[in-house]
């Protein structure tokens, strides 16, 4: 979801305001990968680093993030989305934990797709987290091992990604699902988030349907 302030500068816009028409293009991108039978979608959608932003900006993607929760809880039914969060969301203000809770709830009957928000995560902050996690319970001399990582880290019972897509020009993880990250596909898109629409993703996956994945061995 990158580009939402070089969207809103390029029209001497605020950058709130691309933040906003950042939440239209993941509405799109979410009905068309609803439509397309894809299990789980995950959005990037603020990180353990962007507390470093102004933090006028900052108070503003809390309040957006939990106005927008509650008012799109109609959306979610009628797309069959159920939203889970993924990240140390213990550390957001209470208006933002409160409607992320209601969400959650509102939406756990949804069977269509699920959609993760990454929420206060950092790819090296789950995995320290994993890890004292499983600290809590060692056994003994116990060592800690892939396995033991995998169970500990957010949501382990959704699989590992398949395919990264990413927005706005740069060709980077950013400290993303690193865990999970460690076989996906990686797709680098020009187009600024908020103009991002349905069938753009749709030929995000069609090329990423078109690869042959090796997992490290040989085909």
């Amino acid at each position: 979801m990158d580009g939402n302030g070089r969207w809103a500068t390029l029209r001497s816009l605020e950058r709130k305001e691309g933040h906003y028409e950042g939440i239209k293009a993941a509405k799109r991108v979410t009905r068309e990968a609803a439509s397309l039978g894809i299990p789980y979608l995950t959005f990037y959608v603020f990180s353990t680093e962007n507390w470093s932003r102004p933090q006028k900006e900052v108070d503003y993607l809390m309040d957006l993030l939990a106005n927008n929760l509650f008012s799109e809880i109609d959306f979610l039914k009628k797309v069959g989305a159920k939203v889970l969060v993924r990240g140390d969301y213990s550390k957001l203000n209470n208006g933002v934990r409160h409607a992320l809770k209601a969400t959650i709830q509102a939406t756990a009957s949804h069977t269509k797709i699920t959609v993760v928000l990454a929420i206060n995560h950092g790819g090296h902050d789950e995995i320290v987290r994993s890890v004292n996690q499983w600290l809590k319970g060692r056994q003994g001399d116990e060592l800690i091992n892939e396995e033991a990582i995998r169970n500990h880290i957010d949501l382990p019972f959704i699989p590992p990604v398949d395919l990264i897509v990413r927005s706005g020009g740069e060709k980077r993880l950013s400290n993303f699902m690193l865990w999970d990250a460690a076989y996906a596909e990686l797709a680098f898109y020009d187009t600024l988030w908020p103009d991002w629409d349905g069938k753009l993703f749709k030929e995000a996956c069609e090329e990423y349907g078109q690869r042959t994945r090796q997992w490290g061995g040989v085909k």
